[in-house]
């Protein structure tokens, strides 16, 4: 099918959230952006979102793994899909209306730009935005210093061309801190990632649903690897020691031994690790703001 404007992929990865899917997807049909493809990324889930998908949304494109296989599932969408520019969703997330035409104009405008991070604020409060991952460049008073931040994965858009280059996100990470490893991948590329206020996303944020163990877990794990994979060597010996120390630290601080397991587990991953090394730029790495302690704020 010939399409006047380009061609936009959203690809939405669920697991366990039908209703949310379902909301997702009927907001998703509603933007006015017509050139539009949806696939949705069934990653093993046992509450009927695969045959409520087919049921009811036809025009939605449904690959169903029937296993959950992490961000990895998110690949499977990225390879499969035909847009010039893709938008990366989870299943409880969802544009603005209208967001999907403006973010086609910031890539089509700016050839260099390779992500357009949106403003993803919370479902439940409109005002509030998600500081988790969002991306926006600092100025720093003193320095003067533009420092890189990775982007949201509820909300953001990247050109295809990028992903077939990349890989997309790291399949072994399973969960978390995916952005960070890609953005680092794709700055090295020499494109921009860039913060738009005005690309709105929303995220209906949900941490009861969440065991209090996993998010620092796979934060942690992943954290490791993407200095071991990403980083030159002095920063990545540098990056290594202090977050070992946090471990150790916060294991005796809080009582948990969740620290321990991560980084016995990120050293047990090494040596697979170690084979898809490819350190990016210095200056990449060293402006690249990654706040070692926020996996340790997250147990409970």
């Amino acid at each position: 099918m010939a399409y006047e404007k380009p061609l936009v992929s959203v690809v939405m990865v669920s697991y366990n959230r039908k209703e949310d899917v379902w909301e997702g997807l009927v907001r998703l049909l509603n933007q006015k952006y017509s050139a539009l493809e949806i696939i949705v990324v069934e990653n093993g889930s046992d509450d009927g979102t695969a045959e409520m998908v087919r049921r009811e949304f036809h025009t939605v494109r449904l690959i169903n793994l029937h296993e959950n296989t992490g961000v990895s599932a998110y690949n499977v969408g990225f390879k499969t899909a035909c847009g010039k520019y893709i938008l990366i969703l989870d299943d409880d997330s969802f544009p603005e209306d209208g967001a999907i035409e403006k973010m086609v104009g910031k890539f089509e405008h700016d050839p260099m730009l390779g992500i357009a991070a949106f403003d993803v604020r919370d479902y439940y409060n409109y005002r509030e935005t998600a500081s988790e991952t969002s991306l926006k460049p600092i100025q720093e008073t003193k320095a003067a210093e533009s420092y890189m931040m990775s982007f949201n994965g509820a909300g953001a858009g990247i050109r295809k061309e990028i992903l077939d280059v990349t890989g997309g996100y790291p399949d072994e990470f399973f969960l978390y801190f995916n952005e960070t490893d890609l953005a680092l991948r794709v700055l090295n590329l020499g494109y921009k990632i860039e913060f738009f206020p005005d690309l709105v996303s929303y995220h209906k944020n949900s941490p009861s649903n969440r065991e209090s163990t996993r998010a620092p877990f796979y934060y942690t794990r992943n954290m490791f690897w993407v200095f071991w994979k990403n980083y030159p060597h002095s920063i990545m010996w540098a990056n290594t020691f202090k977050l070992i120390y946090h471990c150790l630290y916060y294991t005796m601080e809080q009582g948990t031994s969740v620290y321990i397991k991560s980084l016995l587990d990120a050293v047990g991953g090494l040596g697979h690790i170690l084979k898809k090394r490819a350190p990016v730029k210095k200056e990449i790495a060293k402006n690249m703001r990654i706040h070692i302690t926020s996996p340790f704020t997250m147990y409970k």
